[in-house]
């Protein structure tokens, strides 16, 4: 069992940047993959950015070369630095850790203002 802690969120002009932060305890030396979702209503989870051990990282489009997913692995920490934040990156952001199964984080409110 993973558990997954976020922080970072906040509520930011239009432009800004934001850092996300997701720590991982429990079995975190059996995480394959790490990422960020964006939660919406019903529960949906929408890719934001993924990273997986081997190095691989994939982006959601419409991040793409704004957004940055990194991960310290002796920190169990992996991060989503923002930059370049529009209104419609708004949303309540999730962390999840994927080994046999996945664990989720409680997530963390990032509002963007116009």
């Amino acid at each position: 069992q993973v558990q997954l802690v976020e922080s970072g969120g906040g509520l930011v002009q239009a432009g800004g940047s934001l850092r996300l932060s997701c720590a991982a305890s429990g079995s975190s030396f059996d995480i394959d993959q790490m990422g960020w979702y964006r939660q919406g209503p019903g529960n949906q989870r929408d890719l934001i950015a993924t990273i997986r051990n081997n190095g691989v990282i994939n982006y959601a489009d419409s991040v793409k070369g704004r957004f940055t997913i990194s991960r310290d692995r002796a920190k169990n920490t992996v991060y989503l630095q923002m930059k370049m934040l529009k209104p419609e990156d708004t949303g309540f952001y999730v962390c999840g850790a994927f080994t046999r199964g996945v664990s989720w984080g409680q997530g963390t409110q990032v509002t963007v203002t116009s």
